[in-house]
Order: structure tokens, then sequence, then C-alpha cells
């Protein structure tokens, strides 16, 4: 049963896709409509079947679906594994795409590629659902470069925009940085386990752990600490962790549907989860948690601090991203994979709150993106007021909404770690959290408070879409619920919501300790003004009215004051200045040097033309050599007698 609903979930976005792609023209905009749509429906409610049957009841599934390719003695196959991470995650990816689908129906409401942006789209969540319920390697790999591939579309969906092209290929290109690692990371499975199944895998970890590498000369590593690292490289690019996250703010460029989608539970999620998926893999290895908490926390403030300068509605929601995806990886680094599952739903619920709110806004003001042309956009759009509200309150993490629970637990869980880089990380994230409560409220300020600032043709027009408004409903009800009534199972119970499908070795079980002094959903909503993360926010929040609302001239007075600071963010600390000088830069430079040394000087002057003009040079002695002279001939014989001689003696 659970295998038969596994296929229905992972297939009919898939045939979605397909239909909308080739036979969009026969059936027209509203039938690609409602065929998505509905088949996303379905899938969606497989899903749920799937999350009783596996999460609630107890149910399983691994097993191969068939064999793709034979060599020698090893066999590629095609494979399920349905436990409870992968039928959470089935349940968060179909749940946002579902409610993206339709609210794309208003949002792409006269775009000639309205039916092919539908195609994308049931595709990129086909390759999601693969890659989350794949029980080998192999498939693993299918599905994490088909939503790099399908993104690549996504993102430069309007191809005939400068910006919207080179951002896919950015986005491609960085991917393929990360996909580098991780590729190697799978290679090295293969060589030291002879198999890419995932069980075959965890099964000989116990001997692996004792096995050595000498990547440097008398230096051994761990090989289980080498695969780490090289996965997480994969994951870095992914889940767009420091210094691989310079694609991300680019991926604004598709639509806000796609938006919401890539950042909320599908793409950038997709490291997240395969950290988690190999944390039998990571518990073995505490240099790979401390670099993996370490880089997620540092990425959770200093990608939050771009979103200080920036007036983008959308990419301020982006790099919010970022830093969301920071805090996930931290908890993983600090072996509380649990609560970074759990942030990712909640993350899920909230951020795509967010963009669609957002995309409301940007529809209502003609595809005006700036917040400096907006204000008082509460009187004219109250629903996306209401809802943007509770989305950003959930990503300030401010009680009782989802994102307290997660967020403040992943806090806590990193706290209480005893790795190396706990009590840097735990600084970095509870400054984070007075940066995103800032920057979140600075936007929603912007945008829904002060002065009206738009254009009068603008504001005349400024009007709400019914149907891009329930799915804002939808996504707001667990914005705002869904942690009082999941904390407990997600985190604190045993086994709970994911339970045997995460493995924590005892000495890093920082979630056990936290379980011992939890006292309920309530409870911990009373006693949050004795936390820290809480007043962080709250004070973040409060900022960002004194700096928006009450005292708008302060932020002239710091721009000029820490002038330096704000170019350092403007320029994002200067990565894409790097790459463009050092990648882009280099790799010209070096083209033009193979190219005018290699292709004309080498391959050119010296293979092609030279062996002509070496042909010509040699004929022409040779030709001496035939002068028709007898005493010429003769004479080459005597000599050629003399030398047959003297080889002969000799």
């Amino acid at each position: 049963m659970i295998e038969k609903l596994s296929l229905l979930v992972v297939l009919l976005p898939l045939l979605g896709s397909l239909i909308a792609g080739f036979f969009g023209k026969r059936i027209g905009i509203r039938g690609a409509h409602t065929v998505t749509i509905l088949l996303m429906s379905i899938s969606f409610f497989c899903a749920l079947a799937i999350f009783k049957l596996v999460v609630l009841d107890g149910g399983s599934f691994d097993g191969t679906l068939y064999t793709w390719a034979v060599s020698g003695s090893f066999q590629l196959d095609i494979g399920f594994l349905i436990d409870s991470l992968t039928a959470i995650m089935m349940v968060v990816v179909m749940f946002v795409a579902t409610i993206v689908h339709i609210y794309s129906i208003g949002y792409m409401k006269g775009d000639a590629g309205d039916q092919r942006f539908f195609c994308y789209m049931s595709g990129f969540t086909f390759a999601m659902l693969m890659l989350v319920t794949a029980n080998n390697f192999l498939q693993l790999f299918f599905g994490w470069e088909g939503v790099g591939l399908v993104s690549y579309l996504l993102i430069g969906f309007w191809y005939d925009k400068e910006s919207a092209a080179v951002g896919s290929l950015k986005a491609f290109i960085v991917n393929r940085v990360g996909d580098f690692g991780f590729i190697l990371g799978i290679a090295a499975i293969l060589d030291y386990c002879g198999s890419l199944d995932y069980a075959t895998v965890f099964s000989k970890l116990s001997s692996l752990s004792q096995t050595t590498i000498s990547i440097f000369p008398h230096h051994p590593w761990s090989i289980i600490t080498v695969i780490c690292i090289l996965l997480f490289i994969g994951a870095m690019g992914k889940s767009a962790q420091m210094p691989l996250h310079v694609w991300l703010p680019e991926s604004m460029e598709g639509p806000t549907p796609i938006s919401a989608l890539i950042h909320a539970a599908t793409m950038v999620t997709a490291g997240v989860f395969m950290v988690a998926r190999m944390s039998p893999l990571f518990e073995l290895s505490s240099v790979s948690l401390s670099v993996v908490m370490i880089v997620g926390a540092t990425g959770a403030l200093m990608l939050g601090l771009l979103a200080f300068v920036e007036n983008d509605i959308k990419r301020v929601i982006a790099y919010s991203t970022m830093s969301q995806l920071g805090y996930m990886m931290a908890a993983n680094g600090a072996s509380a994979f649990h609560a970074g599952i759990f942030h990712l739903i909640t993350h899920a619920c909230f951020k795509a709150l967010l963009f669609l709110a957002a995309g409301s806004v940007i529809i209502a003001m003609h595809h005006e993106q700036d917040l400096r042309k907006m204000g008082n956009l509460k009187k004219y759009l109250p629903v996306t007021y209401i809802t943007f509200l509770i989305g950003a309150l959930a990503l300030s993490a401010v009680p009782p909404t989802a994102g307290f629970f997660s967020k403040d637990a992943i806090i806590d869980a990193v706290r209480h770690s005893t790795i190396i880089g706990a009590q840097y990380s735990y600084w970095m994230l509870l400054i984070g959290a007075f940066v995103t409560a800032y920057y979140i409220f600075r936007a929603f300020f912007m945008a829904f408070h002060t002065a009206e600032r738009m254009d009068e043709h603008t504001r005349v027009h400024l009007k709400e879409h019914w149907i891009m408004l329930l799915p804002l409903i939808l996504l707001a009800i667990p914005s705002l619920l869904l942690g009082i009534f999941v904390v407990k199972p997600m985190l604190y119970a045993s086994p709970g919501f994911l339970g045997k499908s995460i493995t924590v070795l005892p000495q890093y079980n920082v979630l056990a300790q936290m379980a011992t002094q939890f006292p309920g959903a309530w409870n911990t909503i009373k006693n949050c003004v004795h936390t820290l993360p809480f007043w962080f926010s709250l004070s973040g929040i409060v900022s960002a009215w004194i700096t928006v609302i009450l005292l708008p001239k302060m932020n002239g007075f710091f721009y000029r004051r820490l002038s330096w600071i704000r170019d350092l963010l403007v320029a994002q600390y200067g990565f894409d200045i790097f790459n463009h000088w050092f990648f882009t830069r280099g790799t010209l430079k070096m083209s033009e040097f193979f190219f005018h040394t290699g292709d004309l000087k080498v391959l050119d002057a010296g293979m092609v033309d030279g062996s002509g003009r070496g042909v010509t040079r040699i004929s022409s002695l040779l030709r001496k050599l035939q002068s028709g002279y007898l005493y010429h001939y003769a004479l080459i014989m005597i000599v050629g007698l003399l030398g047959f001689l003297v080889w002969m003696i000799y």
C-alpha cells in the first residue's frame, strides 16, 4: 500500500508536467491549470495517507522498484525509502507546491508562458520528490541535479529579460561548484563501500570508521570525515551556505510563485534534508559536525545582515531564506537534526506565506518591488497586510507562532552542544534573532505603514485578487498554530514523529537533555520572557519601528557615520567582486591565453598550417635528390654501401 501510494505521489506531478508541456496548446490555459492542480492535489492527499500509515501507524517501505543498469557485479537501482523523514518531507513539499500552483493562476494571468510555467513547476516538484524518496545515492543525485536543472528554467523563465537569463545561469554554475564536491563524496562512498544503497552503506560504517586516507603527506584523515565534508560542500551549494550563497538573491529574477517554491520547501532545503538523511555518517565525525555548525551559524548572521540595506521586497525575503537555512544547518551540526527538520517545516509555511504575500503586493503595485515606492498598503490590501504580519512574526520567532518553537529550539540546542564551535555558533544565532526581526519588520513597516509613496495611477488601481488570497490564508494558519501542536512529537517525544529515521549518538543528544526541561507548549509561551532569544527578537522589532516610523532620520545618520559598513553590505562582503575578478576575469584571461597560444599558435600555426609547410619543405629537399644525373645516383649508392659495410663490421 505504501509503495503504491508513493508511486502516485511521485509520478502524478510528472504526469501533470508532461501533459501541460506537450499538450498545452490542445487543452488550453485553463486545461493546463486544471490538470496540473488536480494531479498535484491528488498527490498531496496521497502524501497525507502515507503520513498516516508511516508516521502515525509506524509503517515503512524500503525496496527497489527496478534495476536501471548493471555493470559487472555492480547494479544501479531505482527505489524508495519511505520512513518518517520521507513521509514528513513529502507532505511539506506537496502542501506548499499545491498552494503555489493555485496561487499562480492569479499571479501568471495574462502571461504568454503560463502553460510552460505550470509544466516547469510540476516537473520541479517531481524532481524534489525523487530526491526525498531515494533509497540510494544514484537516485538522490538524479533528484539533486533535477531540481538544479528545472530551477535554471524557472529562474530564467522570462528569458528575454537579461537579468533573469544571467541569474539563472549564475544559479546553475554556482550549484555545479557545490555538486563537484557532492559527486566526489558519492564516488568515495562507492569506492570504500562498494554500493550506493543507503542501507548497505550505513551497515558498513562501523568498519569504515577505522579507515583513514592521506590527503596531505603524513596527515591521515578519517575517510568518513572526508566523505561528510564533500557531501556538505554539495549541501552548501544547494542550501546557499557561505560562500556558495551568491546565486540565491539572483533567483528573485524569476516569477514570485517559483521564488516561494524554491525558497520555502524544495530546492534550498535539499541540503538540509540530505545532511539529516546522512545523520549516521555525520554522527561519526565530530569534525564534520563542527564544520556544519560553524558554517551554518556564520551564514545565519552574516547573510541576514545583507537585508539591512536591501530595498527590493523579494530580495529582503531571499536574504532571510539564506539566514534561516543557516539556522537549520547549525541545528544539524549540533546533532539536533529533529530541530533542523522542524524548522524546515515551519519555515516552509511562513516563508511561502511571506513570498506569496509579497507577490500580492507586487501584483497590486503593477510589478513594482521597491519598498521606497510603497507605503500605507494596509489601507488597500488588508488581507495581505494581516498575512504578511503573521509571516513576519513567525520569521521573527515571536510566540505563539510556529517559528518561535522551532527557532528557539535550535538556539537552545546549540547552547547545549559541547562540540568545537558551539559557543561561537550560539552567539551568532542569538544576534541573528535580532537581525532577523529587524530586517523583516523594516520591510513590513516600509510597505504597509509610513506615508504613501506610489504614483496616482498605481494608488487608484490598488486591489487584492481573490484567487491569490485563499493560498495566503491557508499558509497563515500553520504559520501561526503549527508549532503549538507539533513541537512535542517533533522534538521531545520518544520515538516522536521522526521515529528511527534519524540517528543521534548519546554523547551528542542535546534534545534529550532539553526534553527533561520541556514544560509543554503553553508553558513555553508563558516562560518566553525569561529567554534571551525572545528579547533579542523583540528589540529587533522595536528598533525597526524606531528607525522606519518614529525617527526615520536616524537611517541617514547611521549611513553617514557608518558608511563603510553600508558599502560592505551593499557589496555583499565582496563575494561577487572576488568571483568576477578571480573566476570570471581569470577564466577570460585563461581562455584568451589558450586561444592565442594554444589554438592560433600551436594548433593552427604549428600543427595545421605547420604540417603543410613542413611537408612542403621536406618535399623541396627530397626533390633535390631526384636530379636526373647518373653520377649523383652512383655517389648515393657508394655512400649507402659504405654505410652498410661499416654497420656489418662494427
